[in-house]
């Protein structure tokens, strides 16, 4: 985890996002950088119950997070229940911003598992619940992060709303065509790899 952070802070990178149990860790270690400290609520498939992401938002931002990932109930999204979803991401993001109010949020959709009417709907909730970003995936689903996936949701969320792009982004060519295809951030596990090679190619 301390890696971690030398390695954001090395490259500027936007935030670190770490496991809830980490927060106040990654907080700690971050406290005078720029760097943001980032956690996922819901992990992996967004199926706990309400009152547990609640808890769970609420004490991350006690912990310190910059940010917070909500992963959607991948369940309500493919019956289409959008009275529970937007209902859910509310009380989430309530929850947090309660703590700190400039907490940025981001939903995701794993939208490997979802229809094209079905990541339409997670991107209505998103942009209706106040969140800043809807993102592809946990990383952890089917599918990883295709140029024509964040184009789509680019697309379904307009120009200046957030895109995070995230999942199997391994090679440099891969996250700058993400980047072209709408992509406001990259989620990855191998930034400093990706931030390397960027440098060899651009001494």
């Amino acid at each position: 985890m301390r890696e971690l952070c030398r390695e954001a802070q090395a490259f500027s990178f936007a935030a670190v996002c770490v496991n809830p149990c980490f927060v106040a860790f990654a907080a700690r270690e971050l406290w005078d950088a720029p760097v943001r400290v980032c956690t996922v609520v819901g992990f992996p498939l967004g199926a706990n119950s309400v009152e547990a992401k609640v808890v769970e938002a609420r004490q991350a931002a006690v912990d310190g997070t910059d940010e917070i990932d909500i992963v959607l109930n991948i369940g309500a999204l493919k019956e289409g229940d959008s009275k529970y979803l937007m209902s859910e991401a509310d009380r989430v993001i309530e929850a947090a911003r309660d703590v700190r109010n400039d907490i940025l949020v981001k939903l995701i959709a794993e939208t490997g598992y979802l229809n094209d009417d079905q990541k339409l709907l997670a991107c209505w909730v998103a942009t209706g619940a106040g969140a800043d970003f809807v993102k592809n995936a946990t990383g952890f689903g089917p599918t990883g992060a295709t140029v024509d996936e964040i184009r789509f949701l680019r697309q379904a969320v307009g120009l200046h709303f957030g895109v995070k792009a995230a999942g199997g982004i391994r090679e440099l060519q891969t996250a700058l065509l993400l980047l072209e295809a709408g992509a406001d951030r990259l989620g990855t596990s191998f930034a400093g790899a990706l931030m390397e090679e960027w440098k060899t190619r651009n001494p």
